[in-house]
């Protein structure tokens, strides 16, 4: 990711996260309804869920400029999706929800160069997170 990238992803997160409740609600919508089959992984609080989604993408997306310190916690974080059942053909969902998410939320501020920033940031992540998934699935 190129400095710029990080600043777009970074600027259009915070224009998110005051609506932080809508937004979990639109991206668990928008997931379940491109990967229903994922729904029965999802058995607590969906709003508790939401919390802790936004939480995260606002972890991740203050670090990325610290690589080296969120990679190892998304590795940590995709082992632990194995015990929830996720598998690795679920991330691009995960991605395209997260981005038509962005895209409502964000509206005409999500620019083709905010959609590429963003695309730029889920797959370096999510790359890591399906490596780190493999290697912890039981053989």
């Amino acid at each position: 990711m190129t400095p710029q990238q990080i600043e777009l992803v970074q600027s259009s997160f915070a224009k998110v996260a005051p609506i932080a409740e809508q937004a979990a609600a639109l991206f668990y919508a928008r997931l379940f309804e491109l990967a229903p089959q994922v729904r029965p992984l999802f058995r607590g609080d969906m709003t508790e869920q939401g919390r802790k989604l936004m939480t995260m993408l606002a972890t991740v997306v203050n670090g990325l400029t610290r690589l080296d310190v969120i990679v190892p916690a998304a590795q940590k974080l995709a082992q632990r999706h194995v015990a929830y059942g996720a598998r690795p053909e679920h991330y691009p969902v995960v991605g395209t929800a997260l981005l038509d998410t962005l895209s409502q939320g964000l509206g005409k501020d999500f620019t083709p160069e905010v959609c590429e920033a963003w695309t730029a940031a889920y797959g370096t992540l999510s790359g890591v997170m399906v490596e780190a998934h493999k290697a912890a699935e039981p053989s």
